[in-house]
């Protein structure tokens, strides 16, 4: 999986990865290797539900997508045992720090 790089090959490369049985590597810059689920992508924002060291809780965070960069995470693979196995999974690179607060 190249790097995308316009706005239009990142939303075909993240759609790909909306489905809520499977997660897809995150990095901010201050927090790496994160586990998130891609809840929606439009032309213009990603939607993310980021797994939280609480279980079960998850933070919503809209990024624009012109601070993502989007890669691939060939230490992870896919979850879904009903579907084919990818040896890889995406992973979004978020120029800017994980927002904090209310979760």
């Amino acid at each position: 999986m190249p790097n995308a790089e316009t706005n239009q090959e990142k939303v075909r490369a993240i759609r790909g990865w909306i489905d809520p049985d499977e997660r897809v590597t995150v990095d901010f810059l201050d927090e790496r290797n994160l586990n998130a689920e891609v809840v929606d992508c439009t032309d213009e924002i990603v939607e993310l539900a980021v797994d939280t060291p609480v279980p079960h809780l998850r933070q919503k965070v809209n990024v624009p997508l012109r601070q993502v960069t989007v890669g691939e995470d060939p230490w992870h693979y896919t979850r879904d045992p009903t579907k084919p196995l990818r040896r890889s999974r995406l992973r979004l690179i978020i120029d800017h720090a994980r927002p904090r607060g209310a979760l």
